[in-house]
């Protein structure tokens, strides 16, 4: 699959990484699309439409009527295979989450029946704000799919996350995006994901400081494997990708049930445990807030939760394939084959604390995964998007095995 005749329609909203939208559009030229360009109002301030007419070879829609001519965004919209719009600014992306149409690439977006990528740019405060998140999560919940954003110097001066994709790196992943080997077809593809919260009282809980990012990742490299993928997750402050049924749960005993219902009611051939399920709960929860006293400590009875993976793997149903995450601190890899064997698993994977570029909250981790032939195969870091692709990989390939 490559971009060679296909039709892209280019937005650019206003944001100093529309330099970048040049280098872009030339980029997508060279390999072989077609393309017709679309600005916001903002965006004329940072680059010119005679700048990417040039390179393009094409007319820039900038406004809904030009000369007293109505600019057809329907149509503009129909003519497209894909649009992406680099850079996506804060105000745009918001404006697209909330059907809000108001510019004539707005209007184009509303109109179109194509996969649609964004590219955002903006500051790290801006990226991090509770609105973007939340409106990066409707479009996603829409279909429209996020190309990550980089991490480096910013135009306030601020280092973090924000800045556009580099021009390559957009043609990498809409070329991934195209390709998308559908090595699970036709599989369903059950995975827990996230922290579970375990109730004190009306207003309290235990947690954990799982941020659901791997499990999301995984996720994602299931559907774009081609399997019907349904997603059962603790509370989650990132967004989800369109195409994966969810699931929202709180407690341990929640996520159990809801798997074992799901279980029984879609019969997956794969299931994913990648949920970081509290370990206890409360023996008794307060039905009214807990009041502070005047004593120095308060004493709270807990009891096991139920273990997931295992639970569901004593009760594992015929030819299913069951993968399990284990987080350890010492002597690794023998607690993970343990734990594959006790939760009847066909493979773990492991990673260990103490290491600041894996584990919970950030972006990238460092895994081996563990087999039942005793197998095992070791990772350095990488981002969990990559570390998702090759547990896909191995679960193919363990399907591919069994099948023979």
């Amino acid at each position: 699959m490559s971009l060679d005749g296909k039709n892209i329609i280019l937005g650019i909203s206003g944001s100093i990484a529309a330099y970048k939208s040049a280098v872009l559009a030339r980029l997508l030229i060279k390999s072989g699309a077609r393309v017709r360009t679309v600005f916001t109002p903002d965006a004329q301030a940072f680059i010119t439409p005679l700048t990417i007419s040039a390179l393009t070879g094409d007319a820039v829609y900038h406004d809904i009527s030009d000369q007293g001519q109505w600019n057809n965004h329907v149509e503009l919209g129909l003519w497209a295979d894909l649009m992406i719009i680099a850079p996506a600014t804060a105000n745009t992306l918001g404006k697209m989450a909330n059907g809000i149409c108001d510019n004539m690439l707005l209007a184009t977006y509303l109109s179109a029946k194509c996969p649609v990528y964004v590219a955002p740019a903006m500051d790290l405060d801006m990226w991090k704000h509770p609105s973007t998140r939340r409106n990066l999560s409707l479009l996603a919940n829409d279909g429209v799919r996020q190309i990550p954003v980089g991490y480096g110097l910013l135009a306030s001066g601020l280092v973090g996350d924000g800045r556009m994709a580099e021009p390559d790196e957009i043609i990498q992943f809409l070329l991934k995006a195209l390709e998308g080997k559908q090595v699970l077809q036709g599989k369903k593809v059950l995975i827990t994901a996230g922290p579970t919260q375990e109730a004190i009282d009306p207003v309290r809980f235990i947690s954990n400081h799982s941020s659901g990012k791997m499990g999301v990742a995984v996720a994602e490299a299931a559907e774009g494997a081609g399997a019907e993928v349904h997603l059962v997750h603790g509370p989650l402050q990132i967004p989800i990708p369109s195409g994966i049924h969810t699931y929202p749960v709180k407690s341990a005993a929640e996520m159990l049930e809801k798997m074992q219902n799901l279980n029984a009611q879609l019969k997956p051939g794969i299931l994913i445990f990648t949920a970081a399920v509290a370990d206890y709960r409360v023996s008794k929860v307060s039905d009214q807030k807990i009041k502070k006293e005047t004593t120095e400590s308060l004493n709270l009875a807990l009891e096991l939760n139920p273990d997931i993976a295992l639970t569901m793997g004593e009760f594992k149903q015929n030819g299913a394939l069951h993968v399990i995450f284990a987080l350890e601190s010492e002597n690794g890899a023998e607690n993970a084959r343990k734990k594959l064997k006790r939760k009847n698993a066909d493979m773990v994977v492991l990673n260990m604390t103490g290491s600041d570029d894996a584990g919970f909250g950030v972006d990238t981790n460092k895994v081996s995964l563990i087999f039942k032939d005793d197998r095992s195969d070791d990772y350095p870091v990488m981002s969990k998007k990559e570390v998702a692709q090759h547990i896909i990989s191995a679960i193919a390939s363990l399907l591919d095995k069994n099948n023979h």
